[in-house]
């Protein structure tokens, strides 16, 4: 008979291995040497070993699925139960056991990290939404369209939930991005309308502005390219392929008018600019028959230069105020000359400021009287009174006298 720690073979060829629940046969061995039959039934013992710590190692770093490596230990268990080794089965079982509760606890590991992965893909959905229904408001039609087109990427990159969660949030999910794109279609269609609507203006004013450049109505054309122009800006964009095309022909238009008005007012600017130097020669050769001492010769005089001055045509603008203004001096100056010339020579002027320096020298001459008579009486009072009387008689008295030696008297 022959043994070891795990194992023995009996008289018969009878295989043993001794377990904590005592021997269980293995088998039975015939072709050799109770040695031999031992030596095999311990290989097949590490086989098993071998294979026990192949599973481990999967467990321990793969994906092995818990279902997959319940099945391998189950039926590793099998064969430990079937006593077809010798060696350590009960450590064996021990081993299988502890494998056991690691799939099983990496499976709650796992189950749990899933859980998380779910709740995080949800609270990632439910911001993917809300941010969806806040750009589905938006009016910043690129980038807002952009954004979106960006979630959707984003969304289907994320893992999905329950089948009854996850309909929920695409639906809100797409319905935020129908409104937007159903919002930005509107939008889009109106803008078209309103360009067309511009084109049309535009060209009604094209075709106007083309009709007025030949005109040499230039005030009046002027200011209705003015108007024209602020009608323009107030249509709005036409279309970009009639815009350039549109304003190219409208400010051509005005060009031309602007061009051929500023070559006439270029004529007319220098022959007003001669003008100018006439008439200061003019205004200076007046200036001359200051001051007056012949008046009848500086009237004749001033008569024939403002017929030259009459002939001569329009000067600059600004320059009219200041060269006008010289000559209206020259023409007041001989104007005053005449009305004191007729004052110093008109009877009737002359004959009424007489009769008035008359009467104001009978009555200085009455309150004279008067006054010396009430000082002779001792009337002090009435005598100041007379004398605040009389000094106003005697300054208009003054004033009369003063205006008849004006007229020669």
């Amino acid at each position: 008979m022959s043994s070891d720690p795990w194992g023995r073979v009996d008289e018969t060829g009878t295989v043993y291995v001794r377990t904590a629940d005592g021997e269980k046969v293995v088998g039975s061995w015939q072709a050799g040497s109770p040695d031999e039959a031992l030596a095999y039934f311990e290989r097949k013992y590490e086989g098993l070993v071998v294979e026990i710590g192949l599973l481990e190692r999967r467990v321990r770093t793969t994906d092995l699925a818990a279902k997959d490596a319940l099945a391998a230990v189950e039926h590793l268990r099998e064969q430990v139960d079937a006593h077809h080794a010798v060696g350590d089965l009960d450590a064996l079982r021990k081993r299988l056991d502890k494998l056991v509760e690691t799939v099983d606890s990496r499976r709650e590991e796992r189950k749990a990290q899933r859980a998380k992965q779910s709740e995080e893909a949800r609270q990632a959905k439910e911001a993917l939404v809300a941010e969806a229904e806040e750009l589905a408001r938006s009016e910043q039609w690129r980038s807002a369209g952009e954004r979106l087109r960006a979630l959707v990427d984003t969304w289907k990159g994320l893992p999905r939930l329950d089948r009854k969660s996850d309909d929920e949030l695409w639906h809100r999910f797409s319905h935020a991005r129908s409104a937007f794109s159903k919002r930005r279609k509107a939008h889009f269609a109106q803008l078209d309308q309103q360009r067309e609507d511009a084109r049309k203006v535009k060209e009604r004013l094209v075709a106007e502005a083309e009709s007025l450049s030949g005109s040499t109505d230039w005030g009046p054309t002027a200011a209705r390219y003015r108007e024209l122009m602020s009608e323009w800006k107030a249509a709005g964009r036409a279309q970009r392929e009639h815009e350039d095309e549109l304003w190219n022909r409208f400010r051509g238009a005005q060009d031309v008018f602007f061009a051929a008005r500023s070559s006439v007012f270029a004529e007319r600017d220098a022959e007003q600019a001669e003008n100018l130097k006439l008439k200061e020669e003019l205004a200076g050769e007046a200036e001359k028959l200051l001051p007056v001492t012949d008046l009848k010769a500086a009237r004749a005089a001033f008569r024939a230069i403002n017929e030259r001055w009459e002939a001569v045509g329009h000067v600059p603008r600004d320059a009219r105020p200041k060269v006008e203004g010289r000559m209206h001096a020259v023409e007041r100056a001989i104007q005053e000359a005449e009305e004191a010339e007729w004052k110093r020579t008109n009877p009737e002027a002359r004959a009424r400021a007489a009769g008035l320096t008359g009467q104001l020298q009978a009555a200085v001459d009455k309150l004279e009287g008067q006054i010396e008579q009430a000082r002779a009486q001792g009337n002090t009072a009435r005598a100041e009174k007379l004398e605040r009387e009389l000094a106003g008689r005697q300054a208009l008295l003054d004033q009369a006298l003063k205006g008849l030696q004006e007229f020669g008297g």
